[in-house]
């Protein structure tokens, strides 16, 4: 089971978030004040963990929270 394990390609994904200036853009308030939530091995648990925060942060309309598929950065060719 290891083994196959091995070879399946390692998909990194970050969730991050943090309070926009604007309703309209992707410009934080405070950059140095963004949330880093984590890295995840698979897209599932990142959006797992991007749900839970967003959920959170409901009742904040500026607080945004973001998946960024890490792997595509790593290895632009795939």
């Amino acid at each position: 089971m290891q083994e196959i394990e091995a070879h399946k390609p390692q998909l990194l994904h970050l969730v991050f978030g943090g309070e926009l200036t604007s309703l309209d853009d992707v410009q934080f308030r405070d950059a140095a004040a963004l949330d880093i939530v984590g890295i995840f091995p698979d897209y599932a648990s990142a959006q797992k963990a991007w749900r839970a925060k967003a959920q959170v942060s409901v009742d904040n309309a500026h607080m945004r929270y973001f998946i960024v598929h890490l792997h595509r950065f790593l290895d632009p060719a795939r």
